[in-house]
């Protein structure tokens, strides 16, 4: 990366991104294998980015926002940590049948299914069946309902309040999602229990190619 200095007015700030990023690294640095090739759908303000990038710095990631407003925010976090392997943010959106990139190892998304409409859900799935390899890894975080139940009082208050901001929105029932993933050839693979009542779910994918 280059020497210049990033004015930390343009790095958008998440305070739920900064709580989560080391617990979910440390998932990542189970599952991501060095050399991997990574896509991040929905990197918001790219603290997420530029921080696993940092940390599995064998790997090359590509972050991606469907908001082409935030890829300044995405860029200027990547050299502020000095993450010299992620490459410029591009505009991927979840729903659309066409993403401008190639072919990756990991597809990675954090907390996006549930403020987004369900048509959301299916782009990104049918997104991750077109862009990863034979027995790449599709690994999603954020809450979900498991066997139509919320796992604590505290996300039943959280979808209600996001299908009160829009009755597109929710907290997804893993079973749904599994379902139609396996319709993409994405094999379910394991959950892991997270803090503030989240998962990291992780779907393999099989067959012999992109779709």
């Amino acid at each position: 990366m280059s020497g210049r200095t990033w004015n930390s007015a343009v790095r958008h700030y998440a305070p739920a991104a900064e709580r989560n990023r080391g617990p979910i690294l440390e998932v990542l640095r189970r599952l991501v294998p060095d050399g991997a090739r990574v896509l991040e759908v929905a990197s918001g303000t790219g603290q997420h980015a530029a921080f696993f990038a940092a940390g599995l710095p064998a790997t090359r990631w590509q972050p991606s926002e469907g908001d082409p407003s935030a890829l300044a925010s995405i860029a200027a976090w990547a050299e502020s940590e000095g993450a010299s392997n992620v490459c410029a943010p591009v505009v991927v959106d979840a729903a659309s049948p066409d993403w401008p990139v190639g072919v990756f190892d990991v597809v990675y998304c954090s907390n996006l299914i549930h403020i987004a409409p369900w048509a959301c859900t299916l782009g990104l799935l049918r997104g991750a069946q077109r862009h990863l390899s034979p027995g790449g890894l599709l690994v999603l975080y954020g809450p979900f309902r498991v066997d139509g139940r919320h796992t604590s009082e505290s996300n039943v208050a959280f979808d209600r309040g996001l299908r009160a901001q829009d009755p597109r929105w929710g907290v997804r029932d893993l079973r749904e999602v599994e379902e139609i993933a396996a319709e993409r050839e994405l094999s379910f693979r394991e959950k892991v229990a997270m803090p503030a009542n989240n998962l990291v779910v992780v779907f393999e994918r099989g067959g012999d190619g992109a779709a």
